[in-house]
């Protein structure tokens, strides 16, 4: 199934499956007795906190990585990153040898910084949003040489984070509803590419945080908007989607159902639903799909839904905030 918009196809996508294969994990889809119970459905986590870099990035950084040329990868790779898709390319550079640089905004959480320099990445602290840090990424690869790999808009990035959509189909051909975080595209666009792929009926809904959501900001004007960044439990979906985009805008406008918006309280009730029901530790992003079931109180009653557990980089102060924050609403309420 070709699309004409962006000519990233299914093919592409088993490309980059057999491309990771032994360098990036298969992650189990385990079954959620307690949101089962809570939605009336038939609920399955997809667990990509089980990644060596405890998220999916790895997937789409470790193909963009492995089709560099020698030239290439003696020029090394540059990259402005919320946090996860840094880790992911350090981890593939730190592999392959490849020196790599990682642009982040000032709003990027301490911990992910370490966890970046600590595989031998240069580090540079840009600005304060993603769209600055981007600057200085462009600055390198005009002024110093070194390769560009975006988080999210290029073809093997959205090829790489569609390989969660191969293994969510081998293992429940019969889902109905993905649910996934949404930021810039990558996640849901490679996913939803090999969803309605097999089954154009399968629901692809993507939840972000209500202050700051460029992509969803974007559809709804139709082309990539700059919008300011706050700080948010859900922090690694901020960061805008480019001005230039080219990929994942039209991917996402093509394979998206619904979007939908959550608030801090309810992603902070999200994060904290993991801990107690599923007992992990999981960022604010990845539990977004639950908040705006939440939230939004949709009927997903006899539904099979998957749910893309995106993350586990949180900070343990971080998660201490999220727990106040959902235990003043419960007395609240």
């Amino acid at each position: 199934m070709a699309h004409a918009s962006t000519d990233i196809t299914l093919h592409d996508i088993y490309q980059a499956r057999h491309a990771i294969q032994g360098h990036v994990a298969r992650t189990p889809l385990v079954y959620s007795e307690a949101l089962s119970q809570r939605f009336g459905c038939d609920a399955w986590l997809k667990l990509e906190t089980l990644q060596p870099i405890g998220a999916f990035k790895l997937r789409g950084a470790t193909f963009a990585m492995s089709k560099l040329t020698p030239e290439q990868k003696k020029a090394g790779v540059v990259t402005c990153s919320t946090g996860n898709h840094g880790r992911a390319i350090a981890y593939a550079g730190k592999k392959l040898g490849v020196h790599t640089i990682i642009c982040m905004s000032q709003l990027v959480p301490e911990n992910k910084v370490n966890a970046i320099k600590a595989l031998g990445a240069e580090v540079r602290i840009i600005g304060l949003s993603q769209d600055e840090a981007e600057v200085e990424t462009m600055r390198l690869v005009k002024e110093e040489g070194l390769v560009y790999l975006p988080p999210f808009d290029h073809p093997d990035i959205l090829s790489g984070q569609g390989t969660i959509g191969i293994e969510i189909f081998e293992d429940k051909p019969d889902v109905d509803m993905v649910f996934a975080g949404l930021s810039g595209g990558g996640l849901i666009g490679g996913i939803g590419l090999v969803a309605k792929a097999i089954n154009p009926d399968v629901q692809i809904i993507g939840a972000s945080m209500d202050r700051g959501a460029a992509m969803a900001v974007s559809l709804e004007a139709g082309k990539p908007v700059q919008v300011p960044e706050y700080e948010s439990f859900a922090d690694s979906l901020g960061g805008g989607i480019g001005l230039n985009n080219a990929y994942s805008l039209p991917i996402v406008q093509e394979v998206m159902d619904h979007v939908y918006l959550v608030n801090e309280q309810s992603i902070a009730r999200g994060m904290v639903h993991f801990f107690e029901h599923e007992k992990m530790l999981v960022e604010g992003a990845a539990t977004v799909g639950i908040a705006a079931i939440e939230q939004h109180n949709l009927d997903v009653s006899g539904k099979t839904i998957v749910f893309i557990v995106s993350g586990k980089n949180v900070a343990a102060d971080t998660f201490r905030k999220a727990q106040i924050l959902a235990a003043e609403q419960i007395n609240k309420g």
